[in-house]
């Protein structure tokens, strides 16, 4: 049963990697967060890949907002200099969900130990859309979108249209 805030309405996501180096081909994260998705019903309506720069990831962002309810990003959110996703795409966020990183990295922990708190796992609601930032590792994806994202992402949805 679902409480009677979460609203039934069909949401549209958009999946962004962040990466100098993947391509379409070899992109198994942006895959693996579409077919998950997809899976559990909900429509990716945009997919692209786009490098570690900060004005391309917030163009992306621009466009995957006026196109889907939610965007995830990959990649991009390590302590590596190149790493920018998070400083590209915090500052538009209306609601920060501390939540969510902080489940993320606790999860983590499960599979590779202290390493997680490397990750700057990081999500927000903008324009009564939800943005997520991820890790780009295939497995970080995986958990992210099967075991938060994709669970949450409904009732996220709902509060954040209001």
């Amino acid at each position: 049963m679902k409480p009677e805030h979460i609203k039934e309405i069909e949401v549209t996501v958009a999946v962004v990697t962040v990466s100098s180096t993947r391509t379409e081909e070899t992109d198994t994260s942006g895959k693996a967060i579409r077919d998950l998705l997809e899976a559990a019903g909900y429509h990716v309506v945009h997919r692209a890949i786009v490098k570690d720069d900060t004005a391309a990831i917030r163009a992306s962002l621009f466009e995957s907002l006026s196109l889907a309810d939610a965007v995830i990003f990959n990649g991009g959110t390590g302590l590596t200099p190149d790493d920018c996703t998070i400083e590209a795409v915090e500052p538009f966020f209306e609601k920060k969900m501390e939540g969510f990183g902080e489940l993320f990295r606790m999860l983590s922990y499960d599979d590779i130990g202290t390493s997680a708190l490397l990750s700057r796992a990081a999500a927000g609601v903008a324009g009564g859309k939800a943005i997520f930032c991820v890790p780009g590792s295939t497995g970080a994806v995986t958990l992210a979108t099967e075991q938060i994202i994709i669970p949450e992402l409904l009732h996220i949805i709902s509060h954040a249209r209001g």
